[in-house]
């Protein structure tokens, strides 16, 4: 017999086997061959094909039968041979019993063999003993390791069986010890099913001992095997043996010849006799699937479609969970399902893990039941299988219930771990009554207690097409069980009771009826209720009882009923209304709450039940009445989840009559509507609310009707008015309305949420509108929320009549000034006025001629809500807008405005440019663009506040919110304007909460900073104390500060970092320590426009109390930073290895220092509408791709210099051989003539990521028109991204647009005329990034050319590197001639440098030794252009066309290894000119090294010591002795050159104790110390505390103890130390108060709901 055995040991190899031929010399021998194996799975080969019919095979004994009778766990040969190849139990003692490696091949396998039978050398990789016998010639299978490769794989398979019993377990002994011994887990593979299912694991060491596994397979219908996997990663080390293998209970029941009785089922084909309690019970027990034939689907669920007809109780904490395969917790749960015992299979299960918490209920509630008497009173019989295993497993119950909105009582319970197994459990259930069964499982109190549930069914029940009746005791509202029909519905889906019909969960209570029987909005919230005919309209009380009718109520409870005119008492006329809102009679009914019950204080809530989704519209309108002299409060809240906040609220009397209110609720998803009434000091004051609505709730309904022109595209497609586009509302019910990067084009925009934005006080006028937050208690009428957040937590601005506000006193703010060319102009606001005599509020509009121009005007009482007004705003002038408020004659009434906001068509006067560099006029003596120092030097805008003194004297960081003593100012750190109070700077004092003294200097003299003690102090608010923006951080940026907390007030600081795309806490603390200082840092790493707050929390009503100090940024600055770590991975890492942000590549300008983000950019210029108008004589508009509208006036041209006018631009933009560039001639054109651009192409919908970059030029002129850029919607509006109204100077100007849209769209460049000039615009270099054409993030592209070519920068062309500034312009962009010096006339040839030498671009020669050796040698960088990224040291080259390092030892020797101009054998003689860098001293023996002088022991010990005599303090060593050797560097400086910094240490030298030894030495005896130095040559490594990071540092002048950062981190992975040190008690104060503010950082721009802030 010939065998072909094939090895596959990847997914992905394959082998292939094709033209077998045999000749005919050979001969067929018809003789039977005994069993034989195949690789992998034991197979018998037999000659029955030729005795046995298809589909059987032979016996030993030649008896044929059938194929699926082998490997069956039944005998069914006599000599049972059948089963002799896959035996059911396997002690490896004659043989492997089919038990195989399958993955050979890498000297890593299972292999059989006993102790004594092993080499010595592989001994100690078995047992000991084996488990069969304990003896050392027992017999296992062990894994033998016989080689060190990085990946190994050992696989143990069984042989394959046919099929498994529903009974089936598997047991084995295993054995895993060592401290790498690995993990081990058992797989169970399933004919035709490609993923394995795990059926146990293990991790690590288990001990030196045999241990028992127990797996329980289940009935398996398919084929199967099983894998016993270990995976090795290169460090296996340990033992790992399996013995003893056992099946059990695996065979089918065996035939039966007769099955007799009513408590038995003889299945039909296999002719087992089964216990009738298996029928339809989801198990195959028959093994031909007879016991579940016929069964009623509606009386079982096996969860693989859905939740059947079972549905999640909405009573309970939380719901049970749909799965497959394993839970997310390790050793809890079940691994597979029952049902199917693969992991394709579902149960449901409760998830133990946060936000649950310990005795948290999850019921899922079974279709209602007839009662069992009404067929023979016959018990219903409810099996299903159950798992609960983990170390904190609770509780699994079985409830029955015949009245719904109740528990029922208790059927069955269990407790606690009982394995990892499906156990299976049976109830008898009796009910005179209809009922329903609760399966209710409880969260332990840890996270391994997850519990399982599977394979539901009953026995002679009957589904009952009734509902359970109601408790009368039981608030309405709640859900009543009903039966649902047979359905294929998921758990996130409803179930529509007339057909069946799935819908979304969503759609279930969301104001819309969606099922044909509308039981979708059944027990919903009602959108109108009257409470007519005394019905609640499913409002209910949560935690009280509640009277279905006005005549009975519990007694001395103050809560809520229904009562109506006829009822009302003598003498409750005056506080109870005596008529309904609805119909205006005594018969009407309304909502009430009676304050005759309860006592001062008490509060009813009443609610709707829970309302799965909101539209954006949805208002909650209600009439309330609230009269008599003690009347309370009546609140309107919220509740999400375990939230609940404030939307509304009333108190005090409001008169003898109903009052509307109105309540903006806009988009919400699961929530409730509370009524909360407070009940006032007596009984004279009943709250009553009638005729509730809720209006315009329904989920917006998007159809596919494409949008307009005068429409937004809402990412969901939905079409929205433009007018409501950034107005702070979630108009499109997704937020994509009120998206950031499509908003921030919106001047004026200002939610007030920390400051004013760009809204500037009247300094003329009587007092200031001031921001405040809402929810704070207090009297008045102002909003308890604000309009932006809809809640307590948000701001707005407000006036208020009070002392010492006068009546008609004014207060008002003014905008930016806008331009006099915005078209269609609005300016949309909300304010809320409430409360009689509140005042008046105007809106002028001022121009230079008309400085009033009243626009609104409205005083007096408006409602107790929130309004919206939009303005048009037209003008002949540029203009502003004041809001006006005047103060009434109602005390404490107040006026409010929040979110106001200009739309889009608004555009600012003067110059907006707001994605570009500001263009700032000179200064002094310094240029137009720079700013000047205090000592006058200049310094360019970008170079203040990146951790670098540019100036020499601090002036560009001075007032960044630095490091910061207080001693002498606070350093530019801002208060924010929205806190009610501040961290203020001053001295210690007896009259304050805050420390005795400062943390430096150590006395009452020293200055801090504190949280100012106010008596009006509420407890939660905050006080915010931050930094200017800083540019970029290294790596190793820490921050330190001290700081202290008083126990008598505030309890809470807190440090975030603020970044453009998120808010991160970084640090806090609130514990008390008992009036000392104590010291943080924490570890910032690597960041970029970024801002540290320090945020102060009052926890107790008095306020103050807490102070920081000593505030110091330490190794922040990336002067010298080469690490190539950038603060975000989409990054450009320039050739230095310094970092820029991605957009910024390839636009025309370096942004990197050695112009490398300006080369190769193909991949940018090649995007289709990237243009640089050199078209070399072709139609410009298809090569660029771009078209002229034609709608417009007039068209854009093409032109250069020599063939325009004097008065346009002087040169094109374009580097390199540009000349052409685009421009328009509105000399012959009127003003607001328009000529548009528009590209040909579509760019894909996104948001965000797609940047557009060009550079841009005015005429310098006050009448100049306007430029724009529009995104241009597939269908809907043309999206205004950018505009331009001025420029102050005749240049080329930069701008960076970000494009955003939901939609498809394209870029329009728009030019409006106003100067009638002949060249009033130009256009250059537009370059769109890539992320343009895909829509999203892109891959990284491989170079254009190889590393012996130069790359021309705009254009896909490669030349010779030889023909780099060889004054031919070999690029057809002429980028090969760029930033080359100018020609000298020469003689020479045009390369004169020696074969060994690189030639500079102004012909200099300079040794090849120094090409791409990471330093710049030539003056344009072209020795390090085209280098490969890799960095080579000790002496070996980089030889850039291999990108490999050449070693030392190969250089110099004669012999050329790099052909890049021959480096090896460079300057083999001389050292080259300034070759070290930064103290480093160049050897040329034998080739040139660099290297520092050698110093003694002796040396630093004199040196160390003299420092310690003259100055009483650490200082710094001269020397670093753990980093010295014989060739390098000097301290904090690596590589070939000395060009390299060094990252600092994380932990300090481990010598110190040398050190201060050698130091007492010489303390003691100087003349010793002086032998010592003779003596002693040894060099030691030294300590150098100053250069140890990640370390709270020590303070000097006090005792400390610092504590060890013990992680390095690059981001915003945070580590903390603290320290504390003890302070002396005086005290004094300072009422020095910083008034700076700044922009909100827990906000932003973002509308709706606050941010989540999410913290590590």
């Amino acid at each position: 017999m010939i065998i072909l055995q094939a090895v596959v040991q990847s997914a992905k190899a394959i082998v292939a086997v094709d033209d077998i031929s045999i000749t005919k010399t050979c001969k067929t021998n018809y003789k039977p061959f005994s069993s034989t194996y195949k690789k992998g799975e034991a197979v018998l080969e037999t000659s029955s094909s030729l005795y046995c019919p298809p589909g059987l095979l032979a016996c030993e004994n030649g008896d044929c039968i059938s194929s699926d009778k082998f490997c069956d766990f039944t005998p069914d040969c006599p000599d049972g041979s059948d089963e002799a190849l896959c035996s059911a139990k396997c002690d490896f003692e004659r043989d492997s019993c089919g038990w195989l490696e399958t993955a050979s091949g890498d000297a890593f396998d299972w292999t059989r063999s006993s102790r004594n039978s092993l080499p010595p050398t592989f001994q100690e990789q078995a047992p000991a003993q084996d488990h069969t016998y304990h003896q050392s010639v027992g017999h296992f299978m062990f894994i033998l390791r016989n080689s060190s490769s990085v990946s190994q794989i050992a696989q143990l398979r069984s042989p394959k069986f046919s099929q498994a019993g529903s009974g089936c377990t598997v047991t084995f002994w295993y054995y895993s010890y060592g401290m790498s011994v690995g993990a081990a887990e058992m797989q169970l593979l399933v004919d035709g099913q490609k993923d394995p299912t795990v059926l146990w694991r293990i991790y690590y060491n288990q001990g030196d001992q045999w241990l028992k596994a127990f797996i329980q397979l289940g009935r398996l219908p398919q084929p199967f095997q099983l894998s016993l996997d270990k995976v090795s990663l290169g460090f296996y080390d340990g033992v790992s043996a399996i013995d003893d293998i056992t099946f059990e209970n695996c065979a089918l029941p065996p035939p039966a010849l007769n099955c007799e009785g009513p408590d038995h089922f003889w299945c039909p084909g296999s002719k087992a006799c089964i216990d009738s309690l298996l029928l339809c019970d989801l198990v195959d027990d028959c093994g031909d699937g007879a016991d579940e034939d016929k069964c009623a689907p509606e009386l079982q669920c096996d969860f693989e479609l859905g939740l059947c007809n079972w549905e999640q109780d909405v009573e309970d904490d939380f719901n049970w969970t749909r799965n497959q395969g394993p839970t997310s917790t390790l050793n809890t749960g079940p691994m597979k399902d029952h049902t199917l015992g693969t992991v394709k299979g579902h149960y449901l299960y409760i998830e133990s893990s946060e936000p649950q918490m310990f005795q948290n209920r999850a019921a899922l509630l079974s279709p209602v039941f007839n009662s069992t008497f009404a067929h023979g009173k016959k018990s219903c019989i409810f099996r299903f299988h159950y798992h609960m295993f983990g170390k904190h497993i609770y509780r699994l119950a079985v409830s029955q219930r015949t009245v719904s909105n109740t528990r029922g009582h208790l059927l069955w319970h269990t407790f606690g771990n009982q394995g990892n197994r499906w156990i299976r459990k049976v109830l008898y259930i009796t009910s005179s009554e209809p009922f329903q069964i609760l399966v209710e499982g409880t969260v332990g109190d840890g996270f391994t207690g997850d519990i399982g549930i599977d394979d539901l069914s009953f026995m002679d029940c009957m589904l009952y097409s009734g509902n359970l009746p109601v408790d009368s005791t039981t608030p309405s509202g709640t859900s009543v069980p009903v039966t649902l029909p047979m359905n294929n519905c998921t758990e996130k889906e409803f179930i529509c009771r007339a057909n069946g019909q799935c819908i979304n969960i969503t759609q279930k209570c969301d104001f819309r009826p969606d099922c044909s029987d509308k039981s979708d909005e059944s027990s919903c919230a009602s959108d109108t209720c009257d409470f007519d005919h005394g019905h609640f309209c499913e409002w209910y009380q949560p935690a009280v009882k509640v009277a279905t009718t006005a005549s009975t109520y519990a007694v001395n409870i103050f809560q809520w009923g229904l009562g109506k005119g006829v009822g009302i008492h003598p003498g409750e006329e005056s506080h109870r209304p005596v008529t309904d809102h609805t119909t205006a009679t005594k018969e009407g009914w309304y909502l009430y709450a009676d304050s005759s019950n309860g006592e001062f204080g008490h509060t009813a809530d009443i609610a709707t039940p829970a309302i799965s989704l909101t539209g954006p519209k949805c208002r909650l309108v209600f009439w309330n009445y609230m009269n008599g002299a003690t009347v309370g409060s009546l609140k309107v809240l919220c509740k999400e989840g375990n939230m609940t906040f404030e939307l509304w609220a009333q108190s005090g009397p409001q008169g003898p009559q109903w009052n509307r209110a109105e309540v903006f609720l806009g988009v919400r998803s699961y929530f409730q509507v509370i009524f909360r009434a407070k009940r006032g000091i007596s009984y004279v004051g009943d709250v009553a609310v009638d005729d509730i609505s809720f209006q315009d709730c329904s989920p917006l309904l998007i159809t596919d009707k494409p949008c307009t022109s005068e429409e937004f595209t809402c990412a969901n497609k939905y079409c929205l008015p433009k007018d409501n586009l950034c107005d702070f509302v979630n108009d499109c019910a997704d937020n994509s309305d009120e998206s950031h990067s499509i908003c921030s084009m919106s001047i004026g925009r200002c939610d007030f949420e920390f400051d004013l934005c760009n809204w500037k006080q009247d300094q003329n006028d009587d007092f200031d509108w001031n921001l405040r937050i809402g929810g704070i208690p207090r009297a008045g009428t102002g909003p308890v929320a604000d309009h932006t957040l809809q809640e307590p937590s948000g701001h707005y601005i407000f006036i208020k009549n009070s002392f010492p506000q006068l009546p008609g006193q004014e207060a008002r703010i003014s905008s930016v000034t806008i331009s006099r060319k915005s078209k269609n102009c609005k300016v949309i606001f909300y304010y809320h006025m409430y409360g009689t005599n509140t005042g008046s509020l105007t809106v002028y509009q001022g121009t230079a001629s008309n400085p009033k121009k009243m626009l609104f005007s409205l005083s007096g009482d408006q409602g107790n809500v929130w309004r919206r007004k939009v303005l048009l705003l037209e003008a002949g002038e540029d203009f502003q807008i004041t809001f006006e408020g005047h103060a009434g004659k109602g005390y404490r009434r107040c006026i409010a405005l929040d979110d106001i906001v200009f739309t889009r068509e608004c555009l600012p006067s003067l110059q907006f440019l707001p994605d570009g560099p500001a263009q700032l006029s000179a200064t002094g003596s310094c240029l137009h663009g720079y700013l000047e120092c205090l000592n006058g030097k200049c310094y360019r805008p970008e170079q203040s506040c990146n951790f670098e003194d540019d100036c020499g004297d601090y002036t560009d960081e001075r007032e960044c919110g630095t490091s910061c003593t207080f001693e002498n100012g606070i350093c530019g750190w801002q208060n924010s304007l929205a806190d009610n109070f501040d961290w203020v700077i001053g001295t210690s004092s007896p009259q304050n909460l805050g420390p005795s003294d400062d943390s430096m200097l150590g006395n009452w003299r020293g200055q801090f900073l504190y949280l100012e003690a106010k008596s009006i102090g509420v407890r939660g608010e905050k006080a915010h104390l931050k930094s200017s923006r800083w540019a970029e951080s290294s790596t190793t940026c820490t921050l330190s500060f001290w700081y202290y907390m008083s126990s008598k007030a505030t309890g809470n600081i807190q440090v975030f970092i603020k970044t453009e795309s998120s808010l991160l806490k970084v640090w806090s603390d609130s514990a008390d320590y008992g009036g000392l200082w104590k010291k943080a840092a924490i570890r910032l790493g690597k960041l970029r426009n970024f801002e540290v707050l320090f945020e102060g929390i009052r926890t107790k009503d008095l306020g103050g109390g807490a102070g920081i100090d000593d505030i110091e940024y330490e190794n922040c600055s990336t002067i010298g930073e080469d690490s190539g770590v950038c603060p975000t991975v989409t990054d450009f890492v320039c050739w230095n290895k310094k970092c820029i942000e991605s957009h910024l590549v390839c636009d025309y300008k370096a942004d990197c220092e050695d112009w490398s983000d300006e080369a190769d950019c193909s991949q940018y210029t090649t995007v289709p509408g990237s243009c640089n108008f050199e078209t070399q004589g072709q139609d410009w508009a298809a090569v660029c791709g771009f078209t002229q509208d034609p709608g417009d006036e007039f068209d854009w041209h093409i032109s250069n210099r020599t063939v325009i006018e004097q008065r346009g631009p002087s040169k094109d933009h374009t580097p390199g051989n540009g000349h052409n560039f685009l421009y328009v001639n509105s000399s012959a054109q009127q003003e607001g003539d328009r000529a548009r651009i528009v590209t040909t192409k579509y760019f894909p919908a996104s948001l965000g990521i797609c940047r557009l970059r060009f550079w841009f030029w005015q005429f310098n002129s006050p009448q100049i028109g306007l430029l724009k850029v529009y995104a241009i919607e597939e269908f809907g509006m043309d999206i205004l991204m950018w505009a331009a109204t001025g420029n102050k100077r005749n240049t080329w100007a930069y701008a960076n647009v970000l494009l955003s849209s939901n939609s498809p769209f394209q870029v329009a460049f728009e030019a409006e005329v106003g100067a009638n000039e002949s060249t009033e615009f130009a256009l250059d270099d537009i370059s769109f990034t890539p992320e343009c054409a895909s829509g999203g993030p892109i891959e990284a592209q491989p170079p254009t050319c190889t590393s012996d070519t130069f790359t021309c920068i705009y254009i896909k062309q490669c030349v010779p590197l030889s023909v780099k500034c060889n004054g031919v312009e070999d690029c057809t962009d002429g980028t090969d001639e760029m930033a080359c010096p100018a020609e000298e006339p020469t003689t020479g040839s045009p390369r004169h440098c020696k074969q060994t030498e690189f030639q500079c671009a102004n012909q200099s020669c300079i040794p090849s030794l120094l090409r791409c050796d990471g330093v710049t040698d030539c003056r344009f960088n072209e020795d390090e252009a085209n280098c490969p990224i890799q960095d080579c040291f000790n002496g070996s080259l980089l030889c850039p066309s291999t990108n490999s390092c050449i070693p030392v030892s190969q250089r110099c020797d004669g012999i050329v290894d790099c052909i890049d101009f021959a480096p090896d054998e460079s300057s083999c003689s001389d050292c080259p000119k300034t070759y070290c860098k930064n103290g480093g001293t160049c050897n040329k023996d034998p080739v040139p090294i660099c290297q520092i002088q050698k110093i003694t022991k002796c040396q630093q010990a004199s040196s160390y010591l003299l420092s310690k005599k003259t100055k009483p303090e650490k200082v710094q060593h001269p020397w670093n002795f753990s980093q010295l050797s014989e060739l390098g560097c000097g301290k904090e400086w690596k590589g070939n050159r000395c060009h390299m910094k060094i990252k600092p240490p994380l932990t300090p030298a481990s010598d110190t104790w040398t050190v201060l030894g050698i130091g007492l030495a010489f303390l003691l005896i100087e003349i010793a110390a002086t032998v010592s130095c003779i003596l002693s040559k040894r060099k030691l490594p030294r300590t150098k505390p100053e250069e140890i990071l990640n370390t709270a540092f020590d303070n000097p002048l006090y005792e400390a103890q610092g504590v060890k950062s013990t992680e390095y981190a690059a981001s915003l992975g945070v580590q903390i130390s603290v320290s504390p040190w003890q302070a002396q008690q005086e005290l004094s104060r300072s009422n020095d108060i910083m008034a700076a503010s700044f922009a909100n950082p827990l906000y932003g721009t973002t509308t709706g709901k606050a941010e989540t802030l999410r913290f590590p």
